[in-house]
């Protein structure tokens, strides 16, 4: 019973640093970068040849 009890707060503890964690990353503004993700297959394709030709 002891066990469950510790699984239980061990888990807790877990999640509430991933909710900190995210919390934290969108108040820093990781998550406004709405351009970079629509032309990043684009910007790749570049750097390939780039990296290919050296």
């Amino acid at each position: 019973m002891s066990v469950i009890i510790l699984l239980i707060t061990v888990s807790m503890i877990v999640a509430g640093s991933f909710l900190i964690a995210f919390i934290w990353s969108v108040k820093t503004g990781q998550y406004e970068d709405k351009y970079t993700p629509s032309v990043r297959i684009l910007l790749d394709d570049t750097e390939t040849e780039k990296n290919n030709k050296v």
